[in-house]
């Protein structure tokens, strides 16, 4: 679809008005639908597209409209530092929409999963022992907390003293931390594909040149990892081996060993984004664990595991970078919250955590085996069966491009998690990412198999 195509929706007043206002408004998605006789949906999708390739934007309860530039500024998606992405957009309208009664596509745990009462008791002791709140609180985070991350990272044999552990806003915040710190416009940067969606916005914000490496239910495609790496000398490589989001793939030991070696040999970083740790049953190697730290940046969060609401995550690093990590952090948003980082120390020395984590991993382990049959049953290929972790990645012979269908979803009340999401080039994709503690609900079992046609 071009900006000529959907002028013809337009009246040649509103034309001339919108022009003259030095802004041209896109018809209505409805709008266009009908004067063209296509499908709503098949206008949703390349509206959206326009938006993700800098041509159109969206404003809230105003509709679409034609992005202002010159022709000399038009770059390619993912690449160059004029790359234009409305990242916010697309996660309120798709990825992020909490509205919805039925979650599948999220990536977070049910309330009643989390570590509630956990909660409510360190919030009790914080109330008892009153706790100040003025101030900012320490710049690398709250002190406790940073020592139990030091010991968790030694239980993971990953030794790195307090000084080297910085608590972040989230893993997202620790992310984008790194990818500011490490990454230049034309830059290029390792990502896994498919990938983490709010990481892959950031990079291509800041201009890097996005090189996908392949994911395979082993880890990664190793022929195709060194072959980029040889053509293209990235700075760095963003990656997530264990339980990897959207995959659910785990990267076998010998696919580690072997990342850290190309790091070292060709003199790029590798950011390991271990969020899912907890929620492993498997005691399993790290790339941080292998490295200890060398070349390797290592972030995890509580967020998964006690409240997506406790922004609290880390990042492990050599001290020279860490020290930069931390006055980045200060520049850009001063400390984090001190009582958030509290509030989760109270609740990870609570006698009662271990248990519930246990409890977190079988849970999971059965709605996987639940989520799987029935996706099978209906028709779905299954990209691994992690029976871990919160994602499934699956695919339908039927379903061509995975966007269509998750705003047909949404208009029953069901979030999706369409495959272009988390493409480094945002490729229609015929995947879709399930959180498989949502997947129990009948009314996606309905939709469906309503929609892939089975009886």
């Amino acid at each position: 679809m071009t900006a000529d195509l959907w002028e013809r929706g337009v009246s040649p007043s509103d034309r001339r008005r919108r022009h003259a206002r030095g802004v041209a408004k896109a018809p209505s998605i409805r709008q266009f639908a009908h004067a063209h006789g296509v499908s709503v949906f098949t206008v949703v999708d390349a509206y959206d597209r326009l938006v993700a390739q800098g041509l159109f934007s969206s404003r809230p309860h105003s509709g679409f409209f034609v992005r202002q530039r010159q022709v000399a500024d038009v770059a390619v998606p993912g690449h160059g530092p004029n790359f234009s992405f409305d990242s916010m957009w697309y996660l309120r309208r798709i990825f992020e929409n909490r509205s919805l009664k039925s979650k599948p596509g999220c990536g977070w745990l049910p309330s009643d999963w989390l570590f509630q009462d956990g909660v409510k008791r360190s919030l009790r002791t914080l109330a008892a022992d009153e706790v100040d709140l003025g101030g900012y609180g320490e710049p690398k985070g709250y002190a406790p907390l940073r020592k139990l991350v030091r010991d968790l990272l030694a239980e993971q044999e990953i030794a790195a003293g307090t000084e080297q552990v910085l608590l972040t806003h989230g893993s997202s915040q620790a992310m984008d931390l790194v990818a500011r710190r490490l990454v230049r416009p034309g830059d290029a940067v390792l990502v896994d594909d498919p990938g983490y969606p709010n990481l892959l916005f950031s990079l291509r914000f800041l201009g890097a040149r996005l090189i996908g490496v392949p994911r395979t239910p082993a880890g990664y495609d190793l022929v195709a990892l060194e072959r980029l790496v040889l053509e293209h000398q990235p700075k760095v490589f963003f990656t997530q081996p264990r339980l990897q989001s959207p995959t659910g793939s785990v990267a076998q030991l010998a696919h580690l060993h072997r990342v850290v070696q190309l790091a070292e040999k060709h003199n790029f970083l590798v950011v390991e984004n271990d969020i899912y740790a907890d929620l492993d049953p498997e005691p399993r190697p790290s790339l941080a664990s292998l490295d200890q730290l060398q070349r390797v940046i290592y972030i995890s969060s509580f967020s998964k595991t006690i409240s997506p609401n406790i922004r609290v995550g880390y990042l492990a690093a050599s001290p020279d970078l860490l020290e930069d990590l931390a006055q980045l952090k200060m520049i850009s948003g001063l400390t984090s919250s001190e009582f958030s980082e509290r509030l989760a120390y109270g609740a990870l020395i609570d006698g009662r955590w271990r248990k519930h984590i246990k409890g977190l991993r079988e849970r999971l382990a059965g709605a996987h085996v639940r989520a799987a049959q029935r996706l099978l049953a209906i028709g779905f290929e299954l990209f691994a069966e992690p029976k871990a972790g919160l994602c499934l990645w699956a695919r339908h012979p039927q379903v061509h491009d995975a966007a269509e269908l998750a705003y047909k979803a949404s208009e029953q009340d069901i979030l999706l998690g369409p495959g272009h999401l988390f493409g480094p080039e945002l490729r229609v994709s015929p995947w879709i990412r399930f959180n498989v503690a949502y997947c129990d609900d009948e009314r996606l079992l309905d939709f469906l198999k309503a929609q892939c046609r089975v009886q």
